[in-house]
């Protein structure tokens, strides 16, 4: 079995110059507004940035069948990926131009588990701490009546692009 290759313009993957020119609020905000593609893994997974400020960044998806494992519910790597997208861009919504970040480490609490049945959710990341070289960020996932279905923690490595 081959994979399949993909190039920057079949997913919209935005170049390194792009990212470097823009603070990470900025650059958030522009896909906010359409204005830049989000991520790849938001278009396989259906989720979308729906918020951003400062040190605190939502994204919003609906689990649907495609997400579930062989158990028939949602899969965990689905929580963690909403999770840990809204947790590292609370912090890149506070790094200056020309500076990038990755994920260190992440934990995640996973409370309820969810089916094509919970409907919308929230993932809201909310940033704790930011130094030059770390920050650490903590996010909340959520149905539509605010039940808390899963909580995580983060720590992000800062660095020059």
């Amino acid at each position: 079995m081959t994979a399949i290759q993909y190039t920057p313009e079949d997913v919209g993957v935005v170049d390194l110059a792009t990212l470097a020119s823009m603070s990470g609020l900025e650059f958030l905000q522009a896909i906010a507004r359409g204005e830049l593609p989000g991520p790849p893994i938001a278009k396989t997974l259906g989720f979308n940035l729906a918020e951003v400020e400062e040190g605190r960044a939502v994204f919003i998806s609906e689990p649907g069948l495609h997400h579930y494992n062989p158990i028939g519910t949602v899969h965990a790597g689905f929580t963690a990926t909403l999770l840990d997208s809204c947790m590292a861009c609370a912090v890149q919504s506070t790094l200056p131009k020309g500076t990038g970040y990755t994920t260190m480490e992440f934990k995640i609490s996973l409370l309820r588990p969810m089916t094509k049945e919970t409907g919308p959710v929230r993932a809201e990341g909310t940033l704790l701490s930011r130094g030059r070289r770390a920050a650490t960020a903590e996010g909340r996932l959520t149905d539509a009546q605010g039940k808390l279905l899963a909580h995580a923690t983060t720590t992000c490595l800062i660095f020059g692009l």
